[in-house]
């Protein structure tokens, strides 16, 4: 009894820490996306408002969701996030030339990697709400092409930065709620298990 007990504690504050230093670096990731930002502008002399939209596709957030829902949801926007990142970087290199590296190219690089990052700490705390593997997201209809208009690609580019910048946000709020919510989710996974080798 004494065993389980521990067991659970352990769990919860593994959570707890991996909770934490997930919103850690999706405020690091944030604040390294407004520099980004700010960069490109200033590089393709983009006025301050932009008309951006959503290109990530998520069900919408809802008071329903349990933890395990709401961190599916993060952790799939922001796969979708990094798919629409390297496709944007790729397509900058292919129809905007590489050039010199200079402190554009290794703040989107920086962002890439912090990107990287928060998804295998996501990943952790799926995994730690009820302990199965996690399932890869679909990338179906994820507007991956981009515009073969010049200005146009510009835009797609700035659009998918604004996109990293919205889901880091909410990543933050979002893993910020999460340490208790995470901690109640894995102890009631733990009981169901328990009652079902109890009736088997």
């Amino acid at each position: 009894m004494s065993t389980r007990r521990t067991r659970s504690t352990n769990g919860s504050d593994l959570s707890r820490t991996t909770a934490a230093r997930a919103a850690a670096i999706a405020a690091q990731l944030h604040h390294e996306c407004s520099i980004l930002l700010e960069l490109y502008r200033k590089k393709e002399s983009l006025p301050p408002e932009v008309a951006d939209g959503r290109l990530v596709s998520v069900p919408p957030s809802s008071s329903q969701l349990d933890t395990r829902d709401e961190l599916w949801r993060l952790h799939s926007a922001l796969l979708q996030c990094r798919s629409l990142l390297e496709r944007a970087i790729a397509k900058e290199e292919e129809e905007l030339g590489g050039g010199e590296k200079g402190e554009y190219e290794n703040m989107r690089k920086t962002v890439k990697d912090r990107l990287s990052l928060l998804l295998i700490n996501t990943g952790e705390l799926l995994k730690a709400t009820d302990g199965t593997t996690i399932l890869t997201p679909s990338l179906e209809g994820l507007e991956l092409d981009g515009p073969a208009v010049l200005f146009d690609l510009k835009l797609w580019v700035y659009r998918i930065f604004k996109e990293v910048d919205h889901w880091t946000k909410t990543a933050i709020s979002t893993l910020q709620e999460l340490p208790s919510g995470v901690a109640k989710e894995r102890m009631r996974s733990t009981r169901l298990r328990s009652t079902r080798s109890t009736q088997r």
